[in-house]
């Protein structure tokens, strides 16, 4: 196919969801370079843990699970996350030989030739006979748009951008959203801004006790249905609620994380809302969450009318050949640890399956 390199399958990225599909293929006798190839554009092992910003330490994460075959062990819950995962999951790549090649990035997925999706990079085309799509969300953060955005003479910058409290300091800071980030900001922010003030579209549950196994199945339950029914997915932590740690009373108490409800419109000095109040800011910090990133697979046309993918299991339900891990319900680390698992079972039955149509 005009020189692409042929494998039985191709893993895009090397995240959690990447890495778990890579080591399943390998258990199940699937040889790195010759039946299969794993493509991550990041510059080093870590998925998107690499580009987390420092403060947040690997003590505050939650629920980070190992990667199948590997335990994470004797981690420092004082160190930075981006540090203690990027070496972590170098350590898997190197004692699994996945060979993960990077920095290659993935241009377009198209329909190739007999049967086989032609994957086209920056370092190259392959051809394949199955796909398993781990790119996750990071590179997509979303921007919320309102009228008067433009007129804001602060700064506004995202998640994805933040690189500590530090550089707040004396500052007015909105921060947008009610996620673990959003909370986790304004926690870290507080003690050095002149200022905050937190607002989100709808009021945050914070979620009492323990989050046990029934809690789990039921809320990504929820996420599959959305994308069962070829919507786009929410997170799992919107279905779940913001666990009541100690740190999140603290903030409760303290005033720090007293939510208002979202303005109608932003102003050159802040924002607005419609009944007059008006908040003066020197910053807006957007902590509303990633979409999956998914752009290069366009060209297969997947995506339904609500705009999503429609998925049962892993397998995209317009193309069985695409595999999607680490999207909708298993946008998780359990769930994409599973996910990769499933996929390669799937993918290990399609030659019968092929056989039986032919």
């Amino acid at each position: 196919m005009n020189g692409a390199r042929e494998v039985e399958v191709v893993v895009i990225g090397a995240g959690q969801a990447g890495l778990a599909a890579a080591y399943h293929l390998r258990r199940t006798g699937f040889e790195p370079d010759r039946d299969f190839a794993v493509l991550d554009h990041s510059p080093g092992p870590g998925g998107a843990w690499q580009f987390r910003w420092p403060s947040l330490t690997f003590g505050k994460v939650h629920g980070m699970h190992a990667l199948p075959g590997m335990e994470l062990t004797d981690a420092d819950p004082a160190r930075p996350s981006a540090e203690v995962v990027r070496e972590y999951f170098d350590r898997y790549e190197r004692a699994f030989d996945l060979r993960v090649r990077r920095p290659v990035d993935v241009r377009a997925v198209r329909e190739g030739v007999g049967g086989r999706l032609l994957v086209e990079t920056s370092a190259g085309d392959w051809s394949t006979r199955a796909l398993i799509n781990a790119t996750g969300t990071w590179d997509r953060p979303f921007w919320p748009r309102l009228p008067g955005q433009e007129t804001f003479r602060g700064r506004q910058l995202h998640t994805a951008q933040y690189a500590g409290p530090e550089e707040f300091a004396g500052q007015r800071v909105l921060v947008v959203g009610g996620g673990a980030s959003g909370t986790q900001h304004l926690l870290e922010l507080a003690p050095y801004a002149a200022g905050t003030v937190w607002v989100t579209r709808r009021p945050p549950v914070f979620r009492e006790g323990p989050f046990d196994q029934e809690a789990g199945r039921a809320a990504v339950a929820l996420v599959e249905d959305r994308v069962r029914q070829g919507l786009p997915p929410r997170s799992v932590v919107s279905v779940t609620g913001l666990p009541l740690n100690d740190a999140i009373r603290q903030g409760l108490a303290d005033g720090v994380l007293d939510r208002q409800p979202m303005f109608d419109r932003i102003t050159p000095e802040g924002v607005e809302w419609r009944d007059g109040r008006r908040a003066a800011v020197d910053v807006i910090l957007w902590a509303t969450g990633f979409r999956a990133a998914l752009d290069h697979l366009a060209p297969l046309r997947l995506r339904e009318p609500g705009g999503g993918i429609r998925v049962e299991g892993t397998r995209a339900v317009a193309d069985p050949r695409v595999h999607l891990v680490g999207y909708g319900p298993s946008a998780s680390t359990i769930g994409a640890n599973r996910a990769g698992r499933a996929a390669v079972r799937d993918i290990r039955r399609l030659p019968a399956e092929e056989q039986i149509a032919a």
